[in-house]
C-alpha cells in the first residue's frame, strides 16, 4: 500500500496522530509549544515531533505531506470560557494552519476545535474560517461529532472541519449503529485498584499512570471522627522506628515514589494516609488498632452538585474528560485516575503519559480520541489513495 504522509500541528500528546498511524498514515512531522506533551508524543509515537512556536518556524522546514492534520488551540473558543472573544490572539492561531497549507498544498486537511467554535461571534469566526480556507482551492465542510457515536466511552463533541483540493465530495465517517460504550465496560477492571505511581501488571495487563487526585473536597467524603495529623505523624514514626522498614522501603513495596515519607513527619507537610494505605502499613509495621478507627472509618456527606464535584458516569458514556479536575470515580474516595482517563479516550494500555499529574490530565484532555482520530482517517483514505 502507497504511503500516505501527514504532517500535523499542534500535535499535543498525540492523540489525533496516533488515531492517523492506526489507520495506516505515516506521521512525517510534528510539532507542539507543550513540552511534557511532546516528551509524551516521543516515548510513545516517534521523535518526529518538534518542539517550539509553529509561528517561529518556516514552511520550508517542514516537509511536503499529502494530508495536514490539527486541532488549533481552542482556549478561547471553549463554552466554559465565557470571556472569549475574536479579539484573543489564540483565536486566530488557524492562520499557521492557514499558512502551511498554502505553502504546501497538501491535497487534504482536518482540523479539529471545540463545539463552542459554532456559536462564537454568532458563527462569524467559523464562516471566516471556512472563507479563508476556501480561497486556498480547498473544498471545505464541518461537522458536529458526538465521540460516543463512533465507539468511544464519552459523550464529547467536537466541529470536524475536513477540507480537500481535489474537486472531491468531503467524506465523514458514518455513525457507528450499536449500543454506545460505557465507563464500566472499558474501566472496571481498576474499580477497586489501589492507585501508585510506579506501573504494575493486572491480570496479565501491564498498567501505566494509575495516579489520581484525592481532592474530592472534605465535605464530600470526609473521616467520621476528628483526628489529629501531628498524633497520627508521630504514631507511625515510632513504629516504622521500631521495624527494618525504611521509607525507601515502603514507597518501593507500595509503589509509590516520595508519598511515604510524608506519613512519618509531625510538620505542616505530613499527611494521614488513606484507609488502603493505612491497612496496607499495617501489615508491614504491625502496629496496634490505636487509630484505626479514627483513620479509616469514613462517611459521605453532602455533595454540591458543582462541574468541579461531578460524579463520573458508569453505566453510560463519560461526559468529557476536560484538563483539569477530571471527574470523581463512582467510589467517591477520589478522582478518575490519568490511566482511566486515558482509556476513555481510547488510548491504548501501553501509551505512557509523563509529567506532573495535573500536566497529564491537561494532556488527556486536551487531546481527539484516538479512536475518533482512526474512524476520521478510514473515512477519507480511500479517496486520497484514488488520487495517489
Amino acid at each position: 500500500m502507497q504511503k500516505i504522509r501527514v504532517v500535523s500541528l499542534f500535535s499535543g500528546c498525540g492523540g489525533l496522530d496516533l488515531g492517523f498511524i492506526q489507520a495506516g498514515y505515516t506521521i512525517v512531522w510534528a510539532n507542539d509549544f507543550f513540552r511534557d506533551a511532546v516528551q509524551t508524543y516521543r516515548k510513545n509515537i516517534g521523535n518526529h515531533i518538534v518542539h517550539g512556536d509553529i509561528t517561529q518556524i518556516s514552511s520550508e522546514d517542514i516537509p511536503d505531506c499529502d494530508v495536514l492534520i490539527g486541532g488549533f488551540p481552542c482556549q478561547s473558543f471553549s463554552i466554559a470560557n465565557t470571556k472569549r472573544s475574536m479579539e484573543d490572539k489564540r483565536n486566530f492561531l488557524y492562520l499557521e494552519v492557514l499558512r502551511v497549507l498554502r505553502d504546501k498544498k497538501p491535497n487534504f486537511f482536518v482540523c479539529e476545535n471545540v463545539k463552542g467554535l459554532l456559536s462564537m461571534g454568532k458563527g462569524r469566526i467559523l464562516d471566516m474560517i471556512v472563507k479563508d480556507f476556501s480561497e486556498l482551492g480547498y473544498k471545505v465542510d464541518y461537522h458536529l461529532m458526538r465521540a460516543s457515536d463512533y465507539g468511544v466511552p464519552q459523550h464529547r463533541e467536537r466541529v470536524i472541519i475536513i477540507g480537500n483540493r481535489l474537486g472531491l465530495e468531503n467524506v465523514f465517517p458514518e455513525k457507528k449503529d450499536i449500543p454506545h460504550v460505557s465507563v464500566s465496560d472499558v474501566c472496571k477492571h481498576l474499580y477497586d485498584i489501589r492507585t501508585r505511581d510506579e506501573s504494575f501488571e493486572l491480570d496479565g495487563i501491564k498498567i501505566h499512570n494509575h495516579v489520581a487526585s484525592t481532592n474530592v473536597a472534605d465535605t464530600f467524603w470526609a473521616r467520621k471522627h476528628p483526628v489529629k495529623q501531628h498524633d497520627i505523624c508521630d504514631y507511625l514514626r515510632q513504629w516504622r522506628c521500631k521495624s527494618d522498614w525504611t521509607i525507601k522501603k515502603i514507597d518501593r513495596h507500595l509503589g509509590y515514589r516520595h508519598t511515604s515519607a510524608h506519613w512519618f513527619r509531625k510538620d505542616n507537610y505530613g499527611t494521614i494516609p488513606n484507609p488502603n494505605d493505612w491497612w496496607k502499613l499495617k501489615e508491614i509495621l504491625g502496629f496496634d488498632d490505636t487509630y484505626d478507627m479514627a483513620v479509616t472509618e469514613l462517611e459521605q456527606k453532602d455533595i454540591t452538585f458543582e462541574q468541579s464535584l461531578r460524579i463520573n458516569n458508569w453505566d453510560t458514556p463519560s461526559d468529557t474528560i476536560l484538563t483539569t479536575s477530571p471527574e470523581i470515580h463512582p467510589n467517591k474516595k477520589r478522582r478518575m485516575s490519568v490511566r482511566e482517563c486515558a482509556i476513555i479516550q481510547t488510548f491504548p494500555n501501553n501509551f505512557v503519559f509523563t509529567g506532573s499529574l495535573s500536566s497529564m490530565y491537561k494532556q488527556i484532555g486536551n487531546a481527539v480520541p484516538v479512536l475518533l482520530g482512526k474512524e476520521i482517517a478510514e473515512a477519507i483514505k480511500p479517496c486520497i489513495l484514488r488520487k495517489k
